[in-house]
């Protein structure tokens, strides 16, 4: 079987409109939970492991996004926690339920945070004792995970609950089970998850931004470090959340 880089852009351009103007009402109430969230003071957390962390990424610290967002890391065991970096290196760290728990208390995390947690599984013990502990908590949750892979693999949390579960708000990435989505012989490639949750992240932002301004809020975004005055705009509100919000390499 042949495949070719047109063959996954034709694939992501399917995926990106479906995802993107497929899922109006559930972007809008992610984006009104956060918006709420903002307005009464809070941060909004983000959690993600393996390439899931791109999906914090998205929403925590960059040009264009907002300011009042946290990443939260497995690194954290190691920048925040004390923990060997050798730590990093098990295979099963994502897995184990308990080191959701240890993240949790080492991050900056107020009762009027919410969160916005990517798996594109939605089964790993870490991540659904985050949302656990999410909820538990009290704090508002988004969810982003593949509906199809979800629905297919079996969940690797004692409570037999996956993300999408546990979640206000669960929104589709679209990816297919396996994430790869051009198939050769026993194998695929072309991986979808990370695109598409980068879409939906950026249109949540987006529509927060337009509540703020429909409200007269001037919106706490970030402008680019690397144009004239970048850096000076971004530390001046990064001022305002001081202790709430970390910004590492």
């Amino acid at each position: 079987m042949t495949i070719t880089s047109a063959d996954y852009v034709e694939v992501i351009g399917k995926a990106i409109a479906r995802i993107g103007t497929g899922q109006g009402d559930l972007v809008a109430r992610a984006a009104d939970l956060l918006t709420a969230t903002l307005r009464a003071g809070g941060v909004i957390q983000a959690f993600g492991c393996g390439h899931s962390e791109a999906l914090a990424m998205e929403i925590a610290g960059r040009a264009g996004g907002l300011v009042p967002t946290n990443k939260i890391a497995l690194r954290d065991l190691v920048l925040y926690g004390g923990e060997p970096a050798s730590v990093l290196g098990d295979p099963e760290l994502e897995r184990t339920p308990g080191v959701a728990h240890r993240l949790y208390d080492l991050a900056p995390i107020k009762p009027d945070d919410a969160f916005v947690i990517a798996s594109n599984s939605g089964v790993n013990g870490a991540v659904v004792e985050m949302a656990h502990l999410v909820k538990q908590r009290g704090h508002a949750l988004i969810a982003i995970t593949s509906a199809a892979h979800s629905a297919r693999a079996a969940s690797r949390h004692d409570s037999g609950l996956k993300l999408g579960d546990l979640a206000d708000v669960v929104l589709d990435n679209g990816a297919p089970y396996g994430d790869a989505s051009l198939a050769y012989g026993d194998g695929a490639v072309g991986a979808v998850s990370s695109i598409t949750a980068a879409l939906l992240a950026q249109q949540i932002v987006v529509e927060v931004v337009a509540r703020l301004l429909a409200l007269g809020v001037v919106p706490p975004v970030y402008l680019s470090d690397n144009v004239p005055g970048g850096r000076e705009h971004n530390r001046e509100i990064e001022a305002r959340y001081a202790g709430r919000i970390r910004r590492t390499a």
